[in-house]
C-alpha cells in the first residue's frame, strides 16, 4: 500500500470580536477519499492541506498550502494533530493509499482570503472566512471536524484569556 504524508492548517482571525478560520471549498472532489457528510447543503468546505514536499517539515507544509489555497500568510501556534485513513485513487493506478494528516493552528498574519494564484484554481474553487463556531457543522470530513473541535478548545483555553 502507498503511503501519503501530509500537512496542513487551521488559520484562527478575529473578525469583529469573533473567532474565524480559513476554509476552502475545493474546486471538485480529487479522490471521493473519505465519506463526506451527508447534508441539505450543497457546498462541501474543508481545510487547507496538501503534501509534504521532500525537506520540508510538515509545519512548513501547513504554512506553504495555507498561503497556496488561501492567499493568506500564517505564523504557527501548535500542532492540533493528526488524522488517518485509507483511500483508493480515482485516477491512474486505481491503489489504496494509506494517508496521513498532520494539522498546525495557525495565527493570520497578512494577505487577503481567496487571493490565490490563478493555476491554484484547478484545486479550490475559493477560500473564505468562517465564524469557529460554526466551523464543525460546515466541514465536510469528520476527522477534519474534529481537528477544528481541538482548535476550538486551544483558542477557548489560550488565546481568549
Amino acid at each position: 500500500m502507498i503511503r501519503e504524508i501530509s500537512a496542513g492548517g487551521v488559520v484562527v482571525r478575529q473578525l469583529d470580536g469573533a473567532w474565524n478560520i480559513a476554509a476552502i471549498e475545493p474546486q471538485k472532489e480529487a479522490s471521493q477519499a473519505r465519506p463526506v457528510r451527508k447534508t441539505s447543503q450543497t457546498l462541501l468546505l474543508a481545510l487547507p492541506k496538501g503534501l509534504v514536499d521532500q525537506g520540508e517539515k510538515p509545519e512548513q507544509t501547513a504554512i506553504r498550502e495555507v498561503q497556496e489555497e488561501t492567499g493568506i500568510t500564517a505564523t504557527p501556534i501548535n500542532k492540533l494533530g493528526d488524522i488517518k485513513y485509507v483511500y483508493v485513487r480515482s485516477w491512474g493506478d486505481k491503489q489504496r493509499v494509506f494517508k496521513v494528516v498532520s494539522f498546525y493552528l495557525l495565527r493570520y498574519q497578512s494577505g487577503e482570503i481567496d487571493d490565490i494564484d490563478s493555476e491554484m484554481r484547478i484545486e479550490v474553487k475559493r477560500a473564505l472566512w468562517v465564524p469557529l463556531e460554526e466551523a464543525v457543522s460546515k466541514l465536510a470530513y469528520s476527522g477534519e471536524r474534529d481537528i477544528v473541535r481541538r482548535a476550538q478548545e486551544y483558542v477557548k483555553s489560550h488565546l481568549e484569556a
